[in-house]
């Protein structure tokens, strides 16, 4: 019998109420068993980066200590290695732990496009590019499958704020949808065939991520091919019964039952089809068996992990600007102050549910004081989180001018990115930016080395000696960091997202996270370097940038059909690595069309030694000559004279050919009556012009008004509402202020995340502790019914625990 004619067996086997059982999981971490006909329960857990095993008390946000295990450097971070076999490596390393832990599926990669700099989240995404985005992703798909543990695409689709993430309407127009925000999980999907992926929570265009028939069945399943099974985030479940239909097979976590009776009851009813819900759990079974495991998996060799965890931060750093050339440092440079807290206590993972226990952590201070440089000290210069301390600076300073060089180590802290919380603005700490102008100004060379997952605004960047970024490195951060500032590594790094010189500049910057019910993409196609380059805007630093010890020379590239060929020669001194980037650009540039003028369609990395000539092939990505055309409903190959160009950013052109693409002609519907959406100006759109590219009226973007709070409210809706609810809303608040005046801002953060949690939430995700009745109650309370709903509360309570003490004695 084969593995396929088992399931349908089983499948036959399992009564209406052990198929309905299987949807939904056992636990906060363990999907159902039926032990009757040996369906085993299997274990999905966290792990983008690292694996995230809780053993004791379980939670998705980090709150929880899980085992130690290997915390490698975060997507962001891997993204500027422009490296698909690195991050296959590390993929490999993450399903061997995961599978030594008996994990069966592992819950990333995320590859979320970044639109805005602000999203809390953008740590743990790869990049604004879709090509690049689903390439990665593509690569640490294969690398944890080749291990027999299932990766998890996350989050599908749109997810791109952390504000109000489980009920905002994110509003997207039809192409932008396909040619950024879907492509890289196309791409991810074909290249990587995940065997599992992750809805969000957000809904898309008026309907819930994971109960959208449009995109889990139209496109996830019938356009992409995608043959495996998908899983809510955690809590992520609105309507069961619509999610099902749509193509959501596991419900996580547990919710005691609730939602399984619901199938039972929709399927007798006739409102549910048994079909549809067979069909969830041959998906179920299919993925099961895809895990299981004959055979003990080998013991996870954790040395050999965290050499891997270095090197893949090597490859990661970018080296910015070293206009002086003051970099590589090393024992002719003189006396070396170290300077900033983040060298002592690095930075280098984000918070939430990647939050990985890590077996060790590297620090760049020792790794430093461990080196041949002259070291003349060590001072934290500014307090973690951003109060002023002049006994700090003063001291910071002082060690300073009685050294040759200053290594400035600044960055973001642990309370500005996390999940379930969008940063507030692009700034570097204040205490921060006066201790790096201060020292600036006594006129020793500064050499700033920044921490973070996402851009900032570096108004210093034209005074410093040079600049090192080296992301969120992981636990082996600290030795990489030291390896690149004195040479033992030649940084090869190159930015996945577009450094503006400030937030201002950014297209959806008045807009971002600043509404309650709708978040408006008005800015459409044009996201990241697209826009810039369109617009012609001045940036930090652009899309691609990322320098080295050793400079290369392009010559003699060949535009093909299919692929482009450039020569490159190392003409330093020293071995090193060039991403080549090859560009397509539109004909005439875009001018006058809606389309970027030059999008990225295709790369590759390559090691020469000094003088070493190399001739790179650089197929072309599938749509690179192609937009997706809405009135068609798919993409169409444009005809016309493109520019193919080669080059080490989206502004560092170093040549360019002419290559004529035979296709269709094409104009945007309706660009006579879209003026911005024409000259890239999005920032200007206004309603009637973002309607008119919708194609619909636009819906609200506030909450409404005067209405009673239901299930499908969030508790942030309390805010201001008095009574109980204002209460409510106040305990919260005033809790997240005591924790991050506490100095514990991971906790702070989950605090304010309850404030985005829909009242359903309250009672799926409380493992049992709360029922339906008594959410009933607690929202009589909210609305201003406090006694009546504390009667129910209590009454219901009662009723459970005689129904739990009737089931215990039976």
């Amino acid at each position: 019998m084969t593995i396929s004619d088992n399931r349908r067996r089983l499948r036959t086997e399992l009564t209406l109420a052990e198929k309905a059982s299987l949807m939904s999981g056992a636990n906060f971490w363990n999907t159902k068993r039926v032990d009757r006909l040996g369906v085993p329960s299997i274990m999905l857990t966290d792990g983008p980066h690292g694996l995230r095993k809780q053993g004791g008390a379980a939670d998705h946000l980090g709150l929880h200590a899980s085992i130690p295990a290997t915390c490698f450097p975060p997507a962001a971070t891997l993204a500027n290695s422009w490296d698909p076999g690195l991050l296959t490596r590390v993929g490999e390393a993450l399903g061997a732990e995961a599978a030594a832990e008996d994990v069966s599926v592992l819950l990333g990669p995320g590859l979320n496009l970044k639109r805005n700099p602000l999203a809390g989240r953008s740590f743990e995404y790869f990049s604004e590019d879709p090509l690049l985005s689903g390439t990665s992703a593509a690569a640490m798909i294969r690398g944890i499958q080749s291990r027999g543990v299932a990766a998890c695409a996350k989050h599908f689709a749109v997810n791109s704020q952390e504000t109000h993430r489980m009920t905002i309407d994110e509003i997207v127009d039809e192409r932008a949808l396909h040619e950024t925000y879907l492509e890289g999980f196309r791409i991810a999907l074909a290249e990587g065939d995940p065997w599992t992926v992750m809805s969000s929570y957000n809904k898309v265009n008026g309907t819930y991520a994971n109960e959208n028939v449009e995109l889990l069945d139209r496109i996830l399943r019938r356009t992409f091919g995608f043959d495996g099974l998908v899983v809510t985030d955690w809590g992520g479940n609105n309507d069961r019964i619509a999610g099902l239909i749509a193509g959501n097979a596991l419900e996580m976590p547990s919710t005691d039952g609730v939602t399984d009776r619901e199938i039972v009851a929709a399927v007798e009813a006739g409102t549910l089809d048994e079909t549809v819900l067979d069909a969830r759990v041959e998906e179920l079974l299919a993925l099961i068996a895809r895990t299981a495991r004959d055979d003990a998996p080998a013991p996870v060799d954790h040395d050999a992990h965290h050499e891997l965890a270095i090197e893949a931060a090597r490859r990661s750093i970018v080296l910015l600007d070293n206009p002086l050339d003051v970099l590589p440092l090393g024992p002719a440079s003189g006396r070396v102050a170290v300077i900033g807290d983040f060298a002592a206590r690095p930075r280098y993972q984000g918070a939430g549910s990647s939050l990985v226990n890590p077996t060790r952590v590297d620090s760049a201070l020792d790794a430093l004081r461990a080196s041949d440089l002259d070291i003349a000290g060590f001072e934290r210069g500014f307090a973690r989180r951003d109060k002023p301390s002049r006994l700090l600076r003063r001291r910071a300073l002082r060690l300073a001018r009685r050294s040759d060089v200053v290594l400035l180590f600044l960055g973001l802290d642990e309370s500005a990115e996390a999940e379930g919380v969008d940063r507030q603005h692009m700034r570097l700490a204040r205490n921060q930016l006066v201790l790096a102008h201060q020292l600036i100004g006594l006129g020793v060379p500064v050499v700033v080395v920044l921490a973070g997952g996402a851009p900032v605004e570096l108004p210093f960047a034209d005074e410093a000696a040079a600049i090192v970024h080296s992301y969120l490195a992981g636990q082996g951060g600290g030795t990489a960091v030291a390896d690149v500032l004195t040479g033992c590594v030649n940084p090869s790094g190159r930015l996945a997202e577009t450094y503006p010189l400030v937030y201002a500049d950014v297209p959806s910057s008045a807009s971002f996270a600043q509404t309650q019910a709708t978040s408006e993409h008005r800015e459409s196609i044009y996201v990241g370097y697209r826009y810039f380059d369109k617009t012609e805007t001045p940036v930090r630093y652009p899309f691609g940038h990322g320098l080295g010890y050793t400079r290369f020379r392009y010559e003699e590239l060949e535009a093909g059909e299919t692929s482009a060929r450039v020569t490159l020669t190392n003409t330093g001194a020293r071995e090193g690595e060039e991403t080549v980037q090859l560009y397509v650009e539109a004909p005439d540039a875009a001018v006058g069309e809606i389309r970027a003028p030059r999008e990225l369609r295709g790369f590759a990395k390559v090691a020469l030694m000094p003088g070493e000539t190399v001739t790179v092939e650089i197929p072309y990505a599938e749509h690179a000559f192609d937009v997706y055309d809405v009135d068609h409903g798919g993409w169409r190959t444009v005809g016309g004279t493109y520019g193919v160009l080669a080059g080490a950013s989206s502004r560092d052109v170093r040549l360019r050919r002419e290559l004529d693409v035979e296709g269709e002609a094409w104009t945007a519907p309706g660009k006579d009556r879209l003026p911005h959406y024409v000259d890239g100006r999005v920032e200007k759109v206004n309603d009637l012009e973002f309607g008119e590219l919708l194609g619909r009226p636009l819906p609200s973007p506030r909450w409404p008004v005067g209405q009673p709070l239901t299930r499908d409210d969030i508790i942030a809706q309390t805010r201001g509402r008095g009574g109980f609810a204002g209460l409510l809303y106040r305990v919260i608040d005033l809790a997240y202020a005591l924790l991050m005046a506490l100095g514990r801002p991971h906790a702070a953060n989950n605090t304010r995340f309850v404030l985005d949690l829909p009242f359903r939430s309250v009672a799926r995700m409380s493992g049992g502790r709360v029922d339906d009745a008594m959410l009933d109650g607690l929202l009589l309370m909210v609305n201003g019914r406090f006694w009546r709903g504390v009667r129910q509360v209590l009454s219901a309570w009662r009723a459970r625990r005689r129904s739990e003490r009737v089931h215990s004695n039976n």
